[in-house]
């Protein structure tokens, strides 16, 4: 579980983090991080997004969990008052933990880059 302050639960949260964000996709997940938010608490926040494109309600439980479950230490490297949205493609039910835990790490740390400049 992650703590309450690390759980986004507002709409409004998600759909600023989604439209302000930085978006990333791999192979079973699409990361969406907003890193200046200062507005918001000072810790780093996550919420997920699993869709009922990726399964019933028991695949999708069971996706959340698991991304739940990976998240939660990367939240410690994420500046403060970040936030996190994650969201879970169809792939993703029939993916390994293994497989979730590499595409998640490779979006964030893709998203967590500078931009180039144009």
């Amino acid at each position: 579980m992650l703590a309450a302050a690390q759980r986004m639960r507002r709409s409004t949260d998600f759909a600023a983090t989604i439209r302000g964000g930085r978006r990333v996709g791999r192979g079973t997940v699409v990361v969406h991080l907003l890193l200046e938010e200062p507005v918001r608490a000072s810790t780093a926040c996550a919420g997920f997004v699993v869709s009922k494109a990726v399964g019933n309600a028991v695949v999708r439980n069971k996706v959340r969990r698991r991304l739940r479950h990976l998240v939660r230490p990367l939240l410690a490297s994420l500046p403060e008052g970040s936030s996190l949205v994650v969201r879970a493609l169809p792939k993703a039910a029939e993916a390994s933990f293994d497989t979730l835990g590499t595409d998640l790490e490779s979006a964030l740390a893709a998203a967590q880059k500078p931009r180039r400049p144009r």
